[in-house]
């Protein structure tokens, strides 16, 4: 296949491209900035869009994974802005684009996170579950939204709605390991709250399951079918290091540090999230339980 790929330099973005090539696909980069050698690249600017639409021509399928990084920073009014204009702007400018192609790609697949589902509790969501209430809701329900143009152009379009994303190279597991290698780790707030993940492996071939099967469209929940709360990710992350896990982190001190808001939809928030697309229409995975996922990508620290 011919694959277009926005946020290509981001925690995911890298992987992807390097996971889709080694499969034979043909990927071309969707970038910012000018780089010394764009051989495989088409340059964009997310808020005004892409002056060259027809090198979008002849692409069998686009997924658009660029946005601002809600953790790298405090969220001050002005950085809620940018997460929000970077996902809803960009998509809108890119779904604008592929509307005007003579052959537009047969699939879009756009990123999206679990966070459309707000604090819910002990509830268990699905596809089917409504959005929720909060920032990040708002974020993830206006972001889906401005890909649904693509469908009036009978592109099938699918939002994937990410979990917390487990990897070797970074991202969540990278920033838990120095203080639970200290023994410092311990339950954020009350622990009670759940946290639905996915190994990064078993979403690079949830993306390359997608594209190959057509009964995939609309939400689609990339997580483990085997959600944890916090208190048991930090226990098995503690036992897999082993490492005491006594401290904690009470969320008047997360709402101190981060502010409330983003405490508490960050990292307070409770989703239980089901992955029932991917189980009823037969994805197997890799990493299905959190101390085979921790095992594996911790070994080294093992040794």
């Amino acid at each position: 296949m011919k694959i277009l790929v926005s946020g290509s330099s981001g925690f995911i973005g890298k992987e992807l491209v390097n996971f889709l090539k080694t499969f034979g696909n043909e990927v071309i980069r969707l970038i910012r900035h000018r780089e010394d050698h764009p051989l495989d690249a088409i340059m964009w600017n997310p808020e005004s869009g892409i002056d060259d639409t027809a090198a979008l021509e002849e692409f069998d399928a686009v997924i658009h994974l660029a946005g601002e990084n809600i953790a790298g920073g405090r969220w001050s009014e002005k950085k809620k802005e940018r997460i929000l204009n970077s996902r809803v702007q960009g998509t809108l400018n890119l779904t604008k684009a592929l509307l005007e192609l003579k052959k537009p790609p047969r699939v879009f697949i756009c990123s999206s996170a679990i966070g459309f589902y707000g604090n819910r509790g002990d509830m268990i969501c699905t596809e089917e579950t409504s959005s929720g209430n909060g920032f990040l809701a708002d974020v993830c329900r206006r972001w889906e939204e401005a890909s649904a143009l693509a469908r009036s152009r009978g592109i099938r379009t699918i939002n994937l709605r990410t979990g917390l994303v487990l990897s070797a190279q970074g991202g969540a597991l990278a920033k838990m390991l120095i203080p639970f290698k200290l023994g410092l780790g311990g339950v954020l707030g009350s622990g009670r709250q759940y946290v639905s993940w996915i190994a990064m492996e078993d979403l690079l071939r949830i993306v390359g399951y997608i594209l190959t099967n057509d009964v995939f469209e609309g939400p689609v929940n990339a997580v483990s079918p085997n959600p944890v709360t916090n208190a048991e990710l930090t226990k098995t992350f503690g036992k897999i290091l082993k490492r005491p896990t006594f401290f904690s982190m009470p969320a008047s001190l997360l709402r101190l540090i981060l502010g409330k808001e983003m405490a508490d939809e960050f990292l307070l928030s409770s989703t239980r999230v089901e992955p029932m697309k991917l189980k009823h229409n037969g994805y197997a995975f890799l990493y299905p339980d959190l101390k085979l996922a921790l095992r594996h990508y911790l070994r080294k620290e093992q040794c």
